[in-house]
């Protein structure tokens, strides 16, 4: 019995927050917010950032050890392809190359000594003078001065290398963007080759490399354009074009990105490498079309809005001996209750018959009641959507949120938060939870 009575007693209080949540009480009335409907161009743009790079950027290292005994260029100086910009001490590959060419003379001395005595054994094995063994011990000999000559000359050959890589010159013709070294410090060559320079290849053209969520990654093609600011002129916008979508994915966080190359023109020199760009990818783009604020197609209208739609409709049909609706208005059940005859799409700002395209605006005729409108919707730029449909017109009010106003004297509605500025009450954008 008492389990009957609390479950009785939760439906009451159930029924009673409903009422008051849906009701506009004597003594309290409705505000509405609007927004306005405007003619103008609308895009469709990705956002995301990247980082403004040389297109082809050279690490310039260094194969053998010592220290830089010479520095020739500094940060941002142009060089040219083989253009020598250090050199690194070269006391001991001069040493190198010069006992590398002591040991060729050495080793040549013993090959023609090897040859002289090979043709002596030759001569006295062919008159049976000398043994079988004599003759092959002295071809043996010949033969193995000859492989030590080969390796004496590699062995000066390599000398002669690294002495030449004592010279360090450009690769390529470009501009030093990093110099990673100074005058008298020792560089170690081990396994991995240090970097002593960076050279960009040319400035004049540049390109972004831009994270583009999985999502949005399908949109993005080659040959699009690319609207992008960056810090340092926040007021100038700078444009570009998509070079290439890599099919490399990278996953951080369980969020799957791609990068999209895009291609950017620097020729007066204002991009740096290194600079943070906004980027924009340019989806699609209308001219002169009807747009409204999403908040409008998001709105949701409370009960005693339904209400009043419902009941004015109804006395049209009464007074016009007409059962239909209005023309541009949902129609209604012979019950007039909401989710019969359209009005379950009407009860929605967005989406209309389970159409993602559609929407219905509500606004205030000529004289004041509540219409709505249905519309189609088009592209949006995150803030503005493109819309189309009978009736709607150019700076045509529409409303974006509602608000129940407790005028003095009226019933005080305790589940209802007063509005504040800009601070509406819990239902003040759908009229409900």
């Amino acid at each position: 019995m008492k389990k009957t009575i609390i479950i009785v007693s939760l439906l009451a209080v159930a029924a009673l927050a409903f009422w008051l949540l849906n009701s506009t009480e004597p003594g309290s009335r409705m505000e509405y917010r609007f927004v306005t409907v405007e003619r103008g161009n609308l895009e469709s743009v990705v956002a995301s950032t990247g980082n403004l790079s040389a297109v082809t950027t050279v690490q310039v290292g260094t194969q053998v050890s010592g220290i830089v005994n010479d520095i020739y260029v500094d940060f941002n100086d142009e060089v040219r392809r083989g253009q020598i910009i250090a050199r690194i001490d070269t006391t001991l590959l001069v040493s190198s190359v010069q006992d590398a060419r002591a040991t060729l003379s050495r080793n040549q001395a013993q090959l023609d000594f090897a040859h002289t005595e090979f043709e002596r054994v030759r001569n006295l094995y062919e008159k049976n003078f000398a043994t079988e063994v004599e003759y092959n011990q002295a071809k043996y000999n010949l033969d193995l001065a000859k492989a030590t000559i080969v390796s004496s000359e590699i062995n000066l050959e390599r000398a002669l290398r690294n002495l030449d890589y004592a010279t360090i010159t450009a690769p390529i013709k470009g501009v030093v963007v990093e110099r990673n070294v100074d005058e008298g410090q020792t560089v170690a060559a081990s396994l991995n080759a240090p970097q002593l320079f960076l050279i960009a290849n040319d400035l004049a053209d540049m390109e972004i490399l831009v994270s583009v969520d999985e999502s949005d990654i399908g949109l993005i093609k080659e040959g699009q354009t690319v609207r992008f600011t960056v810090q340092a002129y926040d007021e100038d916008t700078f444009y570009g074009e998509v070079k290439q979508v890599r099919l490399q994915s990278a996953i951080q966080e369980n969020v799957v990105t791609y990068t999209a190359v895009v291609g950017v023109d620097n020729t007066d020199g204002r991009l740096l490498p290194g600079m943070t760009a906004t980027v924009e990818f340019l989806i699609e783009t209308v001219d002169d079309v009807m747009k409204v604020p999403n908040a409008a197609l998001r709105f949701r209208p409370n009960e005693q809005m339904m209400l009043e739609l419902r009941e004015r409709m109804q006395a049209q049909r009464a007074a016009a001996g007409d059962s239909a609706a209005p023309s541009g208005a949902p129609g209604a059940s012979a019950t007039g209750r909401p989710g019969a005859g359209g009005w379950a799409s009407a009860g929605t700002g967005r989406g209309f018959g389970g159409a993602s395209d559609r929407a219905m605006l509500w606004y205030l005729d000529e004289d004041g009641n509540l219409s709505v409108l249905r519309a189609r919707t088009g592209i949006t730029d995150g803030s503005q959507t493109e819309i189309s449909g009978r009736g709607i017109e150019d700076g045509m009010q529409v409303i974006a949120g509602v608000s129940v106003i407790e005028e003095e004297g009226g019933l005080q509605n305790p589940f209802t938060r007063q509005e504040s500025g800009d601070m509406r009450s819990r239902f003040s954008r759908g009229g409900g939870f």
